[in-house]
């Protein structure tokens, strides 16, 4: 049977391509390392975990406004509230089943064929396919690696035409950890208010900062900026839930409404029991995220050090997630590889370390590695990398 158009012309998420191999090799035995995640490796906290077991106990396992609950949706105004100083009504808060659902009924709702949706490269898998399965067309701006991976006002006003509809904005970044200051924020805000371009601010990893960098919102720079923006997050990457599937919008309220109505066909709601999970999340102790972002920011000052003395290995020490994003083209040529993807199928298949291919990303000179496991196991793929390039090289 002929599959429709819109999917046939997906491309497969490289990470879950990845992720599946790494799985198929440990089945068969082999001691593999995958750096493949973009999970966590931390149990969701306790108290979460209770306040579900309760709520199932209750009897909280039907069918929830498509929106989400109220109590979810006041206890998203108050983070907003308490973090940004940000003010949202229930109307302009919706709660999808993840945040890349809320993605991607986001753009079902506000795209027509043709419209297009400016992606900063490198970019997050499932944005280009997202836009592409609503009828847009991605529109690739490069984020160079001399600018620590992020585009210029310049890079953005030579991208609009007469069809932008939208720009996408992820900071903390996935793949690279790089953060959008609040000038260079506010410089390319400029631009969207002038050309009314609507501004979509990826803000998952938020919780996720090291060092002295801080995350601020697009939205909170001005109430016009405010009105222009639509925020994704969720309790997935910060509270370790990434299986519970709980992630939102908030913004405009004909948006929000848009995508309630076609929640209400598509998914009906988010799952009862994990919404009440997520008010547990953001209403009770947060010491839990501190905690774990304290393990990730030492991690990273461990294994950047150790990754980068790695010959033909160059990176840029990201400020937020949990991703290395290292540019490694001079270590695949040493190695007699024609590109990166090649290097890091070999690597997986004589040293059995897992790393995803930045082509995914829109970078085909870089590879991701996430450190969100042990910190043993990082040192232990550290030394493989190490030892793959020092016994490869031509």
């Amino acid at each position: 049977m002929r599959l429709a158009n819109r999917v046939s012309a997906l491309t497969p998420s490289t990470t879950l391509a990845i992720t599946a191999k790494a799985k198929e090799l440990r089945a068969q035995g082999h001691d593999v390392i995958g750096l493949g995640a973009g999970e966590p490796d931390f149990n969701t906290p306790e108290h979460i975990l209770e306040a579900a077991s309760k709520a199932m106990h209750e009897g909280h396992t039907k069918y929830t406004p498509s929106g989400g609950l109220i109590a979810l949706k006041e206890a998203i105004i108050a983070k907003f509230k308490n973090d940004q100083g940000l003010t949202y009504d229930s109307s302009e808060i919706i709660v999808c089943s993840g945040a890349k659902h809320a993605l991607y009924t986001l753009f079902q709702v506000i795209l027509n064929e043709g419209d297009e949706v400016i992606i900063p490269t490198p970019y997050w898998v499932s944005y280009p396919e997202q836009v592409k399965l609503a009828g847009g067309k991605p529109v690739h701006i490069d984020g160079l690696e001399d600018n620590e991976f992020k585009i210029t006002p310049k890079q953005l006003e030579n991208a609009i035409t007469p069809q932008t509809k939208a720009i996408i904005i992820n900071s903390p970044s996935n793949p690279t950890g790089m953060i959008y200051s609040k000038q260079e924020l506010n410089e390319l805000g400029e631009i969207c208010l002038k050309h009314n371009i609507l501004i979509i601010s990826d803000e998952i990893y938020e919780k996720l900062i090291y060092g002295a960098a801080k995350h601020v919102s697009i939205a909170e720079i001005s109430s016009e900026l405010k009105e222009q923006t639509i925020i994704i997050n969720g309790v997935s990457k910060s509270h370790s839930m990434t299986g519970w599937r709980i992630g939102y919008a908030a913004g405009n309220k004909e948006i929000i409404k848009g995508m309630t109505n076609l929640a209400s066909h598509s998914t009906s709601n988010p799952t009862s029991v994990a919404q009440f999970a997520a008010i547990a999340a953001y209403n009770g102790s947060q010491d839990t995220v501190e905690e774990m972002r304290k393990a990730f920011e030492e991690r990273l000052t461990i294994i950047f050090e150790k990754l980068t003395q790695i010959t033909g290995v160059a990176c840029l020490k990201p400020e937020g997630a949990f991703y290395l994003f290292p540019n490694v083209k001079k270590a695949a040529e040493l190695t007699g590889f024609s590109n990166v993807d090649e290097f890091a199928a070999a690597l997986l298949e004589k040293e059995k370390v897992a790393i995803v291919p930045g082509s995914g990303f829109g970078s085909p000179d870089n590879v991701r590695l996430s450190y969100a496991t042990s910190l043993d196991q990082l040192e232990k793929a550290v030394e493989r990398i190490q030892k793959f390039v020092n016994e490869n090289q031509i």
